[in-house]
This record gives structure tokens, sequence and C-alpha cells, in this order.
């Protein structure tokens, strides 16, 4: 350069820096005239060794930088390609430059060599977005206004020039083939097309740069990187959205920015990328349709071609001589290349006689996007490690985008599901309103998909296993909600794949026995509901272990009987056979070696035999006790409920069993009558005036047929105190009490010829109505009952009461420690006209917490023998 040139743009004020530059622009045109292009090199070289690399000098760095930007618009866009590897570094370099207007003068060198460059400055795109970045968070506004003039110059050139632009340097001539391949007439001709060049701008090269700047936490950066980001996803054919999983998760972390700008242009921008990946798998279902159709189409037409040849060989038409001749003089001239052509016409094996290839060049149409491929594993995978966010805006999204997944790839999602439900089946118990109903849609839309699965591949996604684990893990959750939506995955699966998830005897069954003890109802309600499930599709010994395991919860958690039992009895009988259930329980309290617990539960079973609603059928059942099987089931309850005898009194009364009711109370009275059983007498005096004995009230209006009901009731009230249950059972015989007086004839009569034993065997038995009709069934089926056998049963199992006791010291130390509370002292032979004081007794003690173990029927070897 020449000397004043040099000392120009070295000079402090800004005017003769840009005279000097104005003329350095003239020699540079001169040099270019004249074809001078060593001297424009030196010129280059000394501009960036003796200015823009002046470090110690930022008059003479911001005269390189002005110098360079004039020699870039001296030489133009047809001749900078050349030089602009020595004009830009320097550039470059004075971005990151202490003195903030040698910044800002690298700002203005770099527009004005991008604004000549045009699509060669996407070289160097890299490098200047990594700038810009940079410079967008500084602290210097003049700066900034430089930057944010730089970057939309740059934005206007990548959307513009990125898809198509290819840099002239980075051109390679077309290749020709040589003289002897055009000569060699053996070898075949090979059209020769010229390989498509690189674009100069590299999304595979920039998403790397972006990877590692779309963590930066300043508002200005952020905000530079959404609307580069935004730019990139609007320009057609550049598909950024198939590398979203790089930079999905830095830009959501980006909604839980302080500035609601950031926040409000990430939304943005995450939407359009939701919208476009719609866009794409619509696109793509679409052309799927397409070619399924096409290869439909082209089966159907080959079969119909392949009919046709076969009905023209059987049917041939006879030729004469000459066109015999005919025929051979055509085949002699026919080419083996036609020959070989003609024998692809027909294929064999059915397959399409058009390739897939050739089908698309005929009649398909290139859509955008058509071939974009997403990885919605690795978005789902990055929306889930979002989705426990502390920012409801972030869960809010996460919520939104699988909802949408579900809709375009729902297939995607199964993969996936044991993760998903682990976060979000807690999302759905947030105080957030807004966020729990998103939660709950996405759950309900996973719950369609899972029962929507076939038996195909789609099914063999989802890890059964591994979704049952964390729905188990959800039991714990504090969260009555979670709790609640585990369930009702599980009842689902196991519905939908019984036999794939959840048996009796996996680890599953006792969280699911511990889950009873839960606070809440409803969660209770499912779990039986699930429960039921599993006793239903299992075997009579797996449902035995099932009833053994609930009453080992019983005995060892006495809480949970007293709160929540007679729900789980209830909800039980309500989803399985209730017949089943109380017999099963009859079988296994009955050998029993704990005969207080037994007692208790068995006062909670009759509890609701006589009150539940669910139980009407066996109440029914009981009380008519048609045919053997009926008087089976009563058998097998009286045996268990010996160890209450209130409760065996109500069964009898239920049965109609009067007479024998009445001989139940003869062998009651041998025994010490205790408080608790007063309790339940007064409880059954009140069952009494209910409406399930009021076909008992009825029969006392026919003391000819059912003289030992007024025994029964008589007895009872001789037993009671005098209380308000006295009052009210001596109240109900005293307003029938004249009846008795009535001068009735002879019962046989009434039974219709019935003989006088008979008759005293079922005096309880039915009115006398039913009893005329069918008299002769009703009375074999009770017959079949062994009264004897169960009054001699029922007087020893209270006799092993009576002995518990009279000797509660037996038991260990241990025992005695965790006596019942709540159970009551007991009384020698309580009279209401007695001058005898009551005698209390020691409390009874409880089984020991966790000690011990129900067994099945048949578990001993002398239950085997009787």
């Amino acid at each position: 350069m020449d000397k004043e040139i040099q000392k120009g743009l070295s000079d402090r004020l800004y005017d003769k820096r840009k005279a000097a530059a104005l003329e350095l622009e003239q020699s540079i045109r001169a040099c270019l005239v004249a074809n001078d292009r060593d001297r424009i090199k030196q010129i280059i070289d000394q501009l960036c060794r003796d200015f823009a690399y002046a470090v110690h000098h930022p008059n003479a760095r911001n005269g390189g930088l002005i110098g360079l930007a004039a020699a870039a618009i001296s030489l133009g866009q047809n001749e900078v390609a050349a030089y602009l590897d020595d004009i830009v570094h320097p550039v470059l370099a004075c971005f990151g430059d202490q003195d903030p207007r040698v910044r800002y003068y690298a700002c203005e060198s770099m527009y004005n060599i991008a604004k000549v460059a045009k699509g060669e400055i996407l070289i160097y795109f890299n490098e200047i977005f990594d700038a810009l970045c940079k410079l967008a968070a500084d602290s210097e506004a003049s700066v900034k206004n430089g930057a944010d003039l730089l970057d939309r110059l740059v934005k206007d050139i990548v959307a513009e020039k990125a898809v198509t632009y290819v840099s002239v340097i980075q051109r390679s001539p077309p290749t020709m083939p040589t003289l002897e391949e055009e000569e060699d007439p053996s070898k075949p001709t090979i059209s020769q097309e010229e390989p498509q060049n690189q674009t100069t701008f590299s999304l595979p090269k920039f998403i790397p740069l972006l990877m590692e700047r779309i963590y930066a936490v300043n508002p200005f950066t952020r905000m530079f990187l959404v609307s580069w980001i935004t730019l990139l996803d609007s320009i057609p054919d550049l598909e950024l959205v198939s590398y979203l999983p790089s930079f999905l998760g830095g830009l959501i972390s980006f909604l839980s920015d302080p500035n609601k700008d950031v926040r409000v242009a990430t939304h943005a921008c995450l939407d359009g990328f939701l919208q476009e990946i719609r866009r794409i798998t619509e696109i793509k279902k679409a052309a799927e349709k397409k070619q399924k159709e096409r290869e439909t189409s082209d089966r159907q037409k080959n079969g119909t071609k392949q009919l046709e040849d076969s009905s023209d060989k059987k049917e041939p038409e006879v030729a004469d001589e000459a066109t015999l001749a005919v025929s051979s003089e055509q085949a002699s001239e026919i080419a083996p290349s036609e020959i070989a052509a003609d024998s692809k016409v027909a294929p064999l094996d059915g397959s399409p006689i058009v390739s897939d290839l050739d089908s698309d060049q005929e009649d398909g149409i290139y859509y955008p996007g058509q071939d974009v491929h997403i990885d919605f594993d690795k978005v789902i995978d990055i929306l889930l490690s979002h989705l426990d966010s502390s920012e409801e805006d972030i869960q809010l999204t996460v919520l939104g985008w699988f909802e949408n997944i579900l809709d375009v790839s729902p297939s995607s999602m199964l993969p996936h599901t044991p993760r998903v439900l682990s976060v979000l089946l807690p999302t759905m118990a947030t105080e957030a309103k807004e966020l729990r109903y998103a939660a709950e849609r996405v759950n309900s839309k996973m719950l369609d998909l899972i029962m929507s699965l076939s038996t195909g591949d789609d099914s063999l996604k989802l890890d059964y296993a591994a979704t049952v684990n964390s729905l188990t893990l959800h039991f714990l959750n504090e969260k009555e909600e979670t709790r609640v939506a585990a369930l009702d995955w599980l009842i689902m699966l196991h519905r939908r794949v019984p036999r794939k998830i959840l048996a009796i005897n996996d680890g599953t069954f006792p969280a699911l026995l511990k889950t009873l003890s839960d606070p809440s109802e409803e969660v209770i309600t499912k779990d039986l509901q699930l429960l039921a499930q599993l006793s239903y599709n299992s075997d009579d010994e797996y449902f035995t272990v099932f009833m053994v395991n609930l009453l080992n919860l019983f005995s060892t958690d006495r809480r949970l009987l007293e709160t929540r039992g007679n729900l789980i009895i209830r909800q039980l009988c309500i989803s399985l056979n209730p017949e089943r259930i109380y017999r099963t329980l009859a079988e296994i309290l009955e050998r029993d070696d704990d005969i207080e617990f037994s007692s208790i539960m068995v006062q909670n079973l009759s509890n609701n035999l006589l009150t539940a609603p669910e139980l009407s059928d066996l109440r029914m059942r009981l009380r008519n006790l048609n045919g053997r099987e009926g008087a089976n089931f009563f058998v097998s309850l009286f045996k268990c409920w010996c160890h209450n005898s209130a409760a065996t009194l109500s069964l009898c009364l239920l049965a109609q069993a009067y007479e024998h009711a009445f001989q139940l109370l003869q062998i009651v009275v041998e025994f010490d009558i205790t408080v608790s059983m007063l309790i339940q007498l007064d409880r059954l005096v009140q069952l009494l005036e209910s409406p399930v004995f009021t076909h008992l009230r009825l029969q006392l209006l026919e003391p000819e047929h059912y003289p030992y009901l007024y025994k029964v009731l008589y007895g009872i009230l001789m037993i009671l105190p005098q209380s308000s249950a006295f009052e009210t059972l001596k109240n109900r015989l005293n307003s029938v009490s004249p009846i008795g007086y009535i001068h009735l004839p002879a019962r046989s009569a009434s039974l219709g010829g019935t003989n006088s034993s008979a008759s005293s065997t079922v005096s309880g038995a039915s009115t006398a109505s039913s009893a005329k009709q069918s008299g002769g069934r009703y009375l074999q089926s009770r017959d079949d009952v062994k009264w004897s056998d169960l009054l001699d049963k029922f007087r020893s199992v209270q006799r092993r009461h009576q002995e518990a006791r009279a000797h509660p010291f037996t038991k260990s130390m241990s025992d005695l420690t965790q006596f019942d509370e709540k159970r009551p002292a007991t009384v020698s032979r309580v009279d209401s006209k007695s001058s005898r004081p009551s005698t209390p007794t020691a409390k009874l003690p409880t089984a020991k917490e966790g000690t011990r173990r129900f067994r099945g029927p048949f578990s001993r070897k002398e239950d085997k023998k009787k």
C-alpha cells in the first residue's frame, strides 16, 4: 500500500481512516483491472499482518478492519471468493477484542464483507454464528446494535442461499468418460451424470455447535438461539426437525427463564416443531397408504394376466401351414434382448410387474417431509427427563407433546410406558388444576392405546413386567389419586393379558394385600377389584391361598379388621361368588387354632351376612335351605359359627331352625355368659326388628306352626338384662301374646298328615301354606342336616372357649402384653333378677401379631382322617 494510505488507516480519527479506505478501494480496483493479483494478495496480507492483528494498537486494528471491508467491496462478488479466507479470519479474531470499539468495527466490517460475498460467506457460518452468539450478550449497547444488524443480514443470506448455494471454490469439474471406454463396443453405454455438489451450508456441521450453545443462561443469548432455530426450521427442504433430539432438551429449559419474551418465543418455536411433526407423519401415512393401494392393484393386475395366459394355453388355435411359416420367419428376426424382455412380462412368483422405483417415478409425487426421519424414541426420552420439573410451564409443555405423540405415533410410546407412568401418575395428583387435567388426558389416551393393542408386534413392544413393577411402586405414594390411578392400570392390564401379569404366587400379591390397609376407601375398593380379578381367573387352590392370606392380614392388623373389615368382605362379595367366599372362610376358620380371632371373625361375617344388601340372595338360600347343596352350605357355616354363640343363634333364626335355636340356648347357659355375648344378643334383638327378619315376626302370628320360635325369643329375653333391648323384645312378644290363648286345632292336621315326630323336628320350617305345597322336598332338605352332630360340635367349641377364658395365663409373656383393649370382661351366669353380683375376669389376650398362620382345608393329617 502507499505510505499515505497506511498512515491514514492508522489515524485516530474515523473520517481519515474512512478516506484512506476509499483510496485503498480505488487502488485495488486498479490492480484488478491490470490483473495484478499478486499485489492484491500482498495488500490483503499487509492489512492482516500490520493492522488487523496489531493487538496493542487499537487504531491500527480499526483501520485494518475498514481496509479489509474496502478490499472486499473493491473485489466484488465475482472475485472476492478467492481472497475471502484471508479477509474473514482477521475480522473474526477482532470479535473477541477487549476494546468495544474494535468489536463494533468488526461487526461493521463483517457486515460489508457479507453483503458482497453473499452465499460464499456461508463457508464461515459456524464461526460467524459463534461470534454473534457471544456478542448478543455484550455489555455495550453499540456492539449489540452492530451485532444485530449483522445477524439480520446473515439470516437473510441463510434463508435465501442455504438450501441451494454451492461455493465456487468447492465446485469440482465434471468428469468425462475416457476415449477407450467410449470406443469399446463390448461394454454397455452408461449415461454420465454430473455428481451433485454439496451445498455450502451444512446443517450436520452446525448442529454440534448448536448443541454446545443451547444450554446458555443469558436471556439475550437465548433469544438469539430461539430466533435462529425458528428461522432454520422455517426453511423448506432444510428439515431441521430431523435433528430435534440434539437441542430439544436445552430448548425446553428456556421455558424456565424469568424473561417473558424468552418464554413466549420458545413456546412459539416448540409449537412450530410440533405442527411440523404432525404434518410429516400425516404425509408418511398417506404415502404408505398409497403405496399399499398400488401394490394391491399391481397384484390384482398380475393375477388377472396370469389367468388370461393360462386360459390361452388351454384353448390353442389350429393354424394353417402358411401361418406357421410366417410365424417361424418372424421368430427368427426377434432379437435375444427382446426375448429376455418378454420373459419378464409374467413372472411366475406373482410379484408385481413394475418395481416400486418405477411406480414412484410413474405416478408418485414427492412431498416435502416424506423422507424425513424423526427419532421419536430420543424425543420421548428428553421429554421424560423434563416431566418431573419444578416448573409448571415445562410440565404442561411436555404433557402437550406427549398428547400429540400419542395421536401421530402411538406405537412409539409403548416401549417407554413404564418410565412414562412412573412420572405421569404422580403428576395426576398435583394441586395445579390445569396440569392435573393435562396429566389425566395423557393417562386416558395411554389407557386407550393399551386397550386397542392387537396381539401383533405392537403388543410385544410393551414390557408388561417393567410396567407392573413401576405401578406397584406407586402403592407407597402419599397421594390418593396416584395410588388409585396405579390400581386402575393394573386392573386394565390384568383384564387385557391375565396370563402375562399378576398371579397369586408372584411378588406383587403381598403388596396388593398390604394395600388393603390403605386409609383411602377408594384405594381399597380398587385393590379388592383387582384381587377379585386375580381370584376369578385362578383355580380353587389359589382362591384358598388368597382367603388364607386375607385372614392372616386381618389377624396381624386388628385395626384393619375393625375399620375396613366389613367393606372388604362386601366388596369381595360383589366381585366374586359370595357363597364361595363364605364357604372357604368357614372351612379355614373352623380349623384355626386361634379361637379368639375365629370368634371375632365369625361375628364380622355374621353381621355382614345379616345386613349386607350384596348378600340378599345368600340369605334367601339359607332361609329356604333348598336341596342338598343348601343344607351342606348351612352345615359348613354352622361348624364355623360355633365359635360365636350369638352368630350361631342368628344363623339358626335365619334358617328358620327354631327348635335347634332353642336347643342352642340351652347349651349356651351351660357355660359362662360374657358381656361380649350380651352385647351381641343386644344387637341380635335390634336385627330382629329389621326387614331381614320380617318373615320371623310374621311367623309369631302362627304359634301352632312355630311354637319353638316363642321359646327361642323368650329364652333370649330371659338371658338379657333389663335394658333397652330387653324392653324392645318384651314389647314385641307382648303384642302377640293374646294369640297364644286362642284354641287351635291339632298340629298334625295343619301339616297334612305328617307324623308328630317329624313335625317337632321341623317346627320352624316354613309357613303353613308353603308346608302344604312343598312340604316333602322341604322336609327332606332339612332332614339331610344331622342336627345332633351340629349341637355336639357347638357344645365342644363352646367348651374350648370356656377353657380359654378360664386359663388366660397359659400363654407366653409376649402374648400377655398384647391385650385387646376393647375386649369386655366376662360375668358368670348373668341374670336380670339374680342377687349374686357379677364376677369380672381378666381380659382376653389377642393373638400374637404376625406369628399366626392359617392353613387351608385338609392341611393336617388328623383333618384328613376326619
